[in-house]
């Protein structure tokens, strides 16, 4: 098989907002490095560095649809941007394998472990999730999906009906399972992150009380006491008025996926529906928090 791998160069700002949209897009892997030859100084405390200018590049299959890729490419950046794509072959290696042999065992919040596959912390104390992305987004290592894992470690889920949309890996859901939730719907528009989500459930041994559905075909369902979206902020604001009409008065939602300097634009799609908490920040992504009204 061959790869494909592309490159788009982008200043530190804007570099975070192309690194997710490649994940989302399904990039096996996201690369940074620096497009301008500058030299990186030593930070000062708490600070995570990037080079002024950044060259992102992700690694597609060779079966994903280029003109598509384009096209969403062309939809979500801004013209500077996108005039910078590049394309390349790449000879065949396991890609989607290859980062994971810097994959540990991570933990959220207090009780909360994201494991690879074989792998167990000395400390038996907790909930653990046995992990195997796959060809599918989210494993706990990138902030947006930090921020809901250690948002769920806090949280009483006994018994909650939740929605897990733009499931990805299936992380949220199987978190949310292992958490004490009843039963979660899993909904993603991509078939790789339905079968990932499928695994991994089986593997945490929690299948008997997920749902997966695909987003075009999910039928009526009853309506959620929880519903989580770490998806992107334009794409949480065209599906607004979608995921308000799937959960019921008292409901809470959970939105991920956007930088901070996104908050102010998700909150006034958001505000009419719910009652929205201030967002809580990490590595300038952001998470909101809302209540249905």
């Amino acid at each position: 098989m061959t790869w494909i791998q592309l490159h788009l160069t982008a200043d530190k700002q804007r570099a975070p907002k192309v690194e997710l949209l490649l994940e989302r897009l399904g990039a096996l892997s996201v690369t940074l490095g620096d497009a301008a030859d500058d030299a990186l100084l030593e930070p000062a405390p708490g600070e995570s560095p990037l080079w002024q200018t950044i060259r992102i590049s992700g690694l597609f299959t060779e079966d994903h649809d280029q003109d598509w890729l384009i096209g969403e490419i062309q939809r979500a950046l801004d013209d500077e941007v996108v005039k910078s794509l590049e394309w390349e072959s790449l000879e065949e290696r396991q890609w989607e394998r290859v980062w994971l042999d810097d994959f540990k065992p991570m933990k959220f919040g207090q009780r909360l472990w994201i494991c690879p596959d074989g792998q167990r912390p000395r400390q038996q104390i907790g909930s653990f999730i046995d992990l195997d992305p796959g060809l599918a987004f989210g494993t706990g290592t990138h902030p947006t999906t930090a921020l809901c894992l250690n948002w769920l470690d806090a949280q009483q889920l006994e018994g909650a009906r939740v929605m897990d949309y733009g499931c990805g890996s299936g992380i949220l859901s199987v978190a949310a399972l292992k958490l004490g939730a009843s039963a979660v719907v899993a909904v993603d528009h991509d078939p790789q992150a339905l079968e990932a989500t499928r695994n991994n459930s089986i593997k945490n041994g929690v299948l008997e009380r997920l749902h997966v559905f695909h987003s075009e075909s999910l039928p009526a369902v009853e309506k959620v006491d929880l519903m989580l979206a770490n998806i992107l902020a334009g794409t949480l604001i065209d599906l607004e008025q979608t995921l308000a009409s799937l959960i019921h008065p008292g409901g809470r939602i959970i939105l991920s996926g956007l930088l901070k300097n996104q908050t102010a634009q998700v909150c006034a799609a958001y505000a009419l529906d719910f009652e929205l908490l201030a967002p809580i920040v990490m590595e300038n992504w952001a998470l909101l928090e809302g209540r249905r009204h």
